[in-house]
């Protein structure tokens, strides 16, 4: 990218991609970018799962009723993780981790797109947050906040058009909305 204000423009969530994998060294990089992620206190309170494995990317498609189907045809997902123990802003830091590795993603031209698992339902009784935990054995003290699926871009997107910016939400000095 020539710019972060290119990158911001161009970067548009991508639910479809290519069967084509991602190098090592472009795991590598989107890794690199996740644990340069600022955290409160430099607490450090996020972990991350990732998984190229085809068969527990079709289980991870289904963690929520709609909204993640798209995982099972990424090359990768990435399950970002944070510990409550660790932090009393853990959700905050894991939601800057994950839009760190959408940003390096595009970057490097690659597509992706985050699955909310914070609050989400797999079933009636199974959170979303559970169906992951018992997918991937990730330990009980450890919160799913989301999955960013990553790929190489199957369709291509418009860049956001400014034209749409909603200069109505900025407020100067005051909130003066109705």
């Amino acid at each position: 990218m020539e710019s972060f204000s290119e990158l911001i423009k161009t970067r548009r969530s991508m639910r479809k991609f290519t069967s084509e994998e991602l190098t090592q060294e472009e795991v590598v990089i989107l890794l690199k970018a996740a644990l340069m992620a600022p955290t409160s206190k430099r607490s450090n309170c996020w972990q991350f799962v990732v998984v190229d494995d085809k068969a527990t990317l079709a289980e991870l498609a289904t963690c929520k009723e709609q909204g993640a189907s798209f995982i099972v045809d990424a090359a990768l997902a990435i399950v970002v993780l944070a510990d409550p123990l660790a932090s009393d802003v853990w959700m905050e830091d894991a939601a800057v981790a994950s839009v760190y590795l959408q940003l390096q993603a595009e970057d490097l031209q690659l597509g992706s797109c985050w699955v909310q698992v914070m609050e989400r339902m797999y079933s009636d009784t199974v959170t979303s947050n559970d169906y992951v935990h018992g997918v991937l054995d990730i330990p009980r003290q450890l919160q799913v906040v989301s999955i960013i699926a990553i790929g190489h871009k199957g369709m291509e997107r418009r860049p956001f058009d400014e034209a749409h910016l909603q200069w109505e939400k900025i407020h100067l000095n005051k909130y003066r909305g109705k």
